[in-house]
C-alpha cells in the first residue's frame, strides 16, 4: 500500500482576467520530506505555482491537494508555511510580536505562545533579538524573523519563495545551510523557488526546471548527494555534474517558448 503525496498537482492551469495563461497543464507530486527546488527563468510560473499550492491564489482548472485537502482549506491551511521574498515585517512589533502573528491569527494566546516563539527564534539565532525592531535588524536577519515567523506554527510543509535573492553571497551560503538544518532536524517539506542553479542544486534532492509562457515543468532532476551537507559538497564532482545538468535543462527552457502566449 503506497501514501499518497503531501503535494498533488494534476493538469493545473493558471490564466488572469486578462487572458495570460501563466501556468499551463502542470503536473507534480511531491512527497513527504523531500527538498524541491523549483528553478526556472523569471516569468516561468514558479511563484505562482506556490501561491497556488499555498492557497493564497485560485486554480483556472485541474487539482491541487495539500495533505489530501484542497489548497486553503482549514485542515490544510496550518500544515503550510510561506516565507515571501521580502521579509514584510510588521515595522512597529518587535520581532517578538512578528513571530507571534501567526499564532495570535489562530486564537493562540501570549502565553501559550511565548515557548514556540522562543523555540523558534533560537531555531534560526535570533534569540537575543526578540526585542528588536526590523528596523535594526540586518537583510539576513529579518529573513531569519520571517522564517521564524513560518515555522512557529509547526508546518508540514515550508514553502520559500526566493527569500535570499537580496542577499550578499556569504549571508545567502549561511541561510542556505540554516535552511536545510531545520528541513532535517524537524522533518519538513520544503518547496524552494529559485533563480540560481548552484543554489538548487546545493540545498535539494530533486530540482523541477520550469519554461516560461506559459510556466510547465521541461525537466525533473534529482540530485545525488548525501546530507547534512557542508560547502565541501561544492566541490565534489556530483555537484558539478547536477549544475551541469540543471544549467543544460535551464537552457533548453527557450525552446519551450510558446510565443502565442
Amino acid at each position: 500500500m503506497t501514501t499518497a503525496p503531501l503535494i498533488e498537482m494534476k493538469n493545473v492551469f493558471k490564466q488572469y482576467g486578462n487572458g495570460t495563461v501563466a501556468i499551463r497543464d502542470m503536473s507534480l507530486a511531491v512527497e513527504k520530506g523531500q527538498f524541491v527546488s523549483f528553478l526556472g527563468p523569471s516569468g516561468c510560473g514558479k511563484s505562482t505555482a506556490l501561491r497556488m499550492i499555498a492557497g493564497l491564489s485560485s486554480v483556472s482548472a485541474g487539482t491541487i491537494a495539500v495533505n489530501g485537502h484542497a489548497p486553503g482549506e482549514s485542515n490544510s491551511a496550518a500544515d503550510i508555511g510561506f516565507v515571501f521574498q521580502e521579509p514584510t515585517l510588521m515595522p512597529w512589533a518587535t520581532v517578538f510580536e512578528n513571530v507571534y502573528l501567526p499564532l495570535r491569527l489562530t486564537g493562540i494566546s501570549h502565553a501559550e505562545a511565548k515557548p514556540r516563539i522562543e523555540e523558534a527564534l533560537s531555531q534560526v539565532g535570533l534569540s537575543r533579538f526578540a526585542k528588536s525592531y526590523p528596523r535594526e535588524l540586518s537583510g539576513g536577519m529579518k529573513m531569519r524573523a520571517s522564517i521564524a515567523r513560518a515555522i512557529v506554527t509547526r508546518p508540514r510543509l515550508l514553502l520559500m519563495d526566493e527569500p535570499f535573492a537580496a542577499l550578499d553571497e556569504m549571508t545567502r551560503f549561511k541561510l542556505n545551510n540554516d535552511v536545510l538544518r531545520l528541513w532535517q532536524e524537524q522533518g519538513l517539506t520544503i518547496i524552494f523557488v529559485t533563480h540560481s542553479v548552484y543554489e538548487s542544486v546545493y540545498m535539494s534532492n530533486r530540482v523541477v526546471v520550469m519554461a516560461a509562457r506559459p510556466g510547465r515543468v521541461v525537466a525533473d532532476l534529482p540530485i545525488e548527494g548525501s546530507y547534512p551537507r557542508a560547502e565541501d559538497f561544492r566541490a565534489t564532482e556530483a555537484y558539478a555534474e547536477s549544475c551541469q545538468a540543471a544549467s543544460k535543462a535551464l537552457r533548453g527552457t527557450l525552446d519551450h517558448v510558446d510565443i502565442d502566449h
